[in-house]
């Protein structure tokens, strides 16, 4: 087999490999968006679910019981 020959089918074999790579390379990106989109959606109804529990409707000045919001609020 002459140099030739060898060079091309290394060349061949290399270029599969590579496309294939790129293929892995590319599900690994979606499954990426997919998790983030996720995680996203599942933080924005962590966010809604402490604003619906927090009474004063202030994160990190929230007080129990606060009788102004429970008037507001009608209890």
């Amino acid at each position: 087999m002459s140099l030739r020959v060898f060079t091309g089918l290394y060349h061949l074999l290399w270029t599969l490999e590579s496309h294939s790579q790129q293929r892995l390379g590319w599900e690994d990106a979606a499954q990426a968006r997919i998790a983030r989109a996720k995680a996203e959606r599942l933080a924005a109804a962590q966010l809604q679910g402490m604003l619906d529990a927090n009474p004063s409707g202030a994160l990190g000045t929230a007080r129990l019981d606060d009788p102004e919001k429970l008037r507001e609020s009608g209890l």
